[in-house]
């Protein structure tokens, strides 16, 4: 009886003494505890590698498990596609089959919400854009089929539709980001800016470097107020600071904006200092708001070679230097880079894309000579 009460007085005295040893919240009393995490300081260098491990492998999966499941839907979705366009092709199906087709589904797995008429077309015209698998597979099934959709509605030539998905996988676009690229023509402005990359780096680094600088650079978040000094431009671009690194470009971290250097007893301000992380280098960038002048290059060539001598690690690539203008001459920026080995990028930056006309539509307008002319017989006329 008495080694009884012994026992069990040890094992109470035991789960108060593990109850004591670990943190909690409140009063302690026996069989209850709110326990609370330990901190990290104590931990082991051996649990700290564990738990990085852990979660690099947990990340890697998750994002695995989403984007073949992804893959599978795009790939699920192709197939529908190909057999519609099969049986139209064959038997002469029409819209009204598409909508039986659309209510079997629909019945048949109400879980799933993509077998609406819309989306059933929406994979036919998929299927007929992309008839070969393997590249649906190997490109368009990395983005979502609302990125697909996207492309198909707002895009017409295949070669746009295909830099386009390539750069959404590339770059983790979303799908509402992906449309204001489209808007903006990124596929016409990327690797257009005047350089002497070709010249100045290695030509795996040029050839990365001119995909990632573009000409001209839209900064239609400024408005169309006719800006006319550097600071009120530079303002309105920190003020705007998430979609000015979205027209930027994938991989640019801020630095500083109007970053002071002292040369001896002169003052200097750069502009906007950035690093790239893909790059692995700081870009300099120097914003006018006025026309080229070949002394803006020697002006940004001096700022690179300061930073590259004293803010440089010996693990970075040299300093890019991006210069920016509001107008921009295309030879005088070709001739003003020449002899530079720094690599430096001329670009135009604009508050909005301007489009030139459709030629059929050109015709039916009047020149302005005829405008002029048409003026004056109206002025004749009254006088």
């Amino acid at each position: 009886m008495s080694s009884k009460k012994t026992n069990k007085s040890i094992v109470k005295k035991t789960s108060g003494d593990l109850i004591n040893s670990r943190l909690h919240m409140g009063h302690m009393k026996d069989d209850v505890v709110f326990p609370v995490a330990p901190s990290t300081a104590p931990v082991s260098a051996s649990y700290a590698s564990l738990l990085s491990a852990l979660k690099e492998r947990i990340c890697s999966e998750r994002l695995r498990v989403v984007m073949s499941s992804n893959s599978a839907l795009v790939l699920l979705y192709w197939d529908i596609g190909q057999n519609i366009l099969n049986k139209q092709r064959g038997e002469g199906w029409g819209a009204k089959v598409i909508d039986r087709l659309s209510t079997d589904l629909t019945k048949e797995f109400p879980d799933m919400k993509g077998f609406s008429p819309r989306n059933l077309k929406y994979m036919r015209a998929f299927a007929a854009a992309w008839p070969e698998k393997p590249f649906v597979q190997a490109a368009l099934a990395q983005i979502t089929w609302y990125h697909n959709i996207t492309l198909l509605d707002k895009l017409k030539d295949q070669a746009s539709r295909i830099w386009y998905a390539r750069k959404a996988a590339e770059h983790g676009w979303s799908q509402p980001v992906l449309c204001l690229q489209i808007e903006n023509c990124a596929h016409e402005r990327a690797g257009k800016a005047v350089n002497n990359f070709p010249a100045a780096m290695p030509p795996t680094d040029s050839d990365m470097a001119r995909q990632i600088f573009k000409d001209p650079y839209l900064f239609d978040f400024l408005g169309t107020a006719d800006t006319r000094r550097e600071k009120e431009v530079e303002q309105s671009l920190i003020d705007h600071i998430q979609k000015f690194l979205l027209e930027l470009g994938q991989g640019f971290a801020f630095v500083g904006r109007q970053v002071h250097l002292e040369l001896g007893d002169s003052d200097f301000y750069i502009d906007l200092l950035f690093y790239h992380l893909k790059l692995r280098c700081y870009v300099v960038i120097e914003l006018k708001a006025g026309k080229l002048e070949p002394g803006h290059v020697s002006q940004l060539n001096m700022y690179m070679n300061v930073v590259d001598d004293v803010l440089r690690h010996s693990d970075d690539k040299p300093t890019i230097g991006l210069l920016l203008v509001k107008q921009k001459n295309k030879m005088m920026a070709e001739y003003a880079l020449r002899g530079y080995v720094k690599p430096i990028s001329i670009a135009q930056w604009k508050t909005q894309i301007t489009r030139s006309l459709p030629e059929a539509l050109k015709s039916s307008l009047p020149t302005i000579q005829e405008i002029e002319t048409e003026l004056g017989r109206k002025k004749r006329k009254k006088t």
